[in-house]
């Protein structure tokens, strides 16, 4: 039976429902004049234009297809062991992935896992209804969060099994507010929740819901597959040579405000460090470089300098990342330092490294569970951050102990993939 907007929602939650709606549409007329002041905005809302005439061009009505949402390039990365799984099982479905944000979007629009890539489009009735007809899949996958209710409530009238993997819930998320009866109604479009902790399982009981498995995180998966690779690149054999080496992965600039002190301290005349930003800005790259007071080098400049002799290697380019931690003796991983949120911990931890954050990870599971085995550090300031990389550097047995754990950690939590292919591919 196929369900009616009637059916899926109360009274109160229509008329939540019809406000959402009215919000949806007024962001619209204001997203269009935000693209003049802001590069993000301007690929936010230029990226959406022709979404539908992409997906008409590139799908056909008699194409099997599997949809998967992510927000940004950190939900591909756990989406990603899926896809490749499902590929590799049913290679005759077509993979449509959308992401919401230009920076997962930007970097991953040429993915060869997948047969479609775009942007999802605003959570209108229309663009729902639109998008869903155009792409009708089979199954859809939201990973970790995002929970757009015209879309979650499109595949439910057409009984479409939707699926959330990885997913994290918080006490603080509407669902679980009194007055959240329409959000919490926007679950009820999912066959399953696959989600990283009991917490959230705890969380989902709370409000009824039962459908669910604690899985753990898919990227677990992903980067323990890293460590058998090649990483190897040339340039930082020659770079390293016989130092230690601190890799700073997806730094922001409040991230490179605390590790300056460090950096600049009496360590960098025997370590050497390897600043990899999360934005590849030619100007703040210049404005931090020209603080430095040891020699550094930039990626892009690696040919035509004597890397042997620099101190600090500036990465201005993106895609190697996961390699550079595979030559560090201690990561610092960016993104808590601010509000951006805490980049993967876990490419660096599958390699043995130990790790050290930002004060500002409290929404990151797998950063919380690590801190409290003791393969963690997380630093306040410039001093804190000096101190600790003092000691890691100077207390060999600590830091390979610290590092010991992370790798532990990575090992014990794999499995999650296989748990959710098994369980999705009986409604293929």
């Amino acid at each position: 039976m196929q369900l009616t907007k009637e059916m899926y929602f109360s009274r109160t939650d229509m008329m939540k429902h019809r406000l959402y709606n009215l919000l949806i549409n007024l962001s619209k007329g204001l997203l269009w004049p935000s693209q003049f002041f802001s590069p993000k905005m301007k690929l936010f809302v230029e990226g959406r234009k022709d979404v539908f005439q992409k997906l008409e061009s590139q799908l056909h009505p008699e194409d099997k297809t599997l949809w998967f949402h992510c927000a940004s390039l950190g939900e591909f990365e756990q989406g990603l062991p899926i896809m490749e799984a499902l590929k590799k099982i049913k290679p005759e479905y077509k993979i449509v992935l959308t992401f919401f944000s230009p920076s997962g979007y930007e970097v991953k629009k040429n993915t060869s896992i997948a047969d479609v890539v775009t942007y999802l489009p605003l959570d209108t009735t229309k663009n729902a209804k639109l998008f869903i007809e155009k792409v009708h899949p089979s199954m859809a996958f939201f990973v970790k969060y995002e929970f757009w209710p015209n879309y979650l409530h499109t595949l439910k009238q057409n009984n479409i099994p939707t699926f959330l993997v990885s997913g994290v819930f918080r006490s603080d998320q509407p669902f679980f507010k009194p007055s959240a009866s329409f959000m919490r109604s926007s679950l009820g479009a999912f066959q399953h929740f696959f989600v990283q902790n009991e917490r959230s399982k705890e969380l989902l009981h709370s409000i009824e819901i039962n459908n669910v498995s604690v899985s753990g995180d898919t990227r677990f998966d992903r980067v323990s597959h890293q460590i058998e690779l090649d990483n190897s690149l040339d340039f930082m054999e020659t770079f390293k040579g016989d130092s230690l080496c601190v890799v700073c992965g997806s730094t922001w600039p409040e991230d490179e405000v605390v590790l300056l002190k460090t950096i600049q301290s009496e360590l960098s005349q025997n370590v050497k460090f390897v600043i990899a930003p999360h934005n590849i800005n030619a100007k703040q790259i210049e404005r931090f470089r020209n603080q430095l007071n040891r020699p550094s080098v930039l990626f892009s400049e690696k040919d035509q300098c004597d890397l042997t002799s620099a101190n600090i290697l500036i990465v201005d380019t993106i895609g190697i990342l996961t390699k550079l931690y595979s030559y560090a003796d201690i990561a610092y991983v960016g993104g808590a330092m601010g509000t951006t949120g805490l980049h993967n911990i876990l490419e660096p931890a599958t390699f043995g490294v130990p790790i050290i954050v930002g004060k500002e990870f409290s929404k990151f599971p797998e950063a919380i569970k690590l801190e409290d085995l003791a393969g963690l550090y997380s630093i306040s300031n410039a001093q804190e951050c000096y101190e600790l990389m003092h000691k890691m550097v100077h207390q060999k047995k600590f830091r390979e102990q610290t590092g010991m754990i992370c790798g532990h950690f990575v090992n014990k939590n794999t499995g999650a993939t296989k748990m959710i292919v098994e369980y999705v591919e009986t409604y293929l």
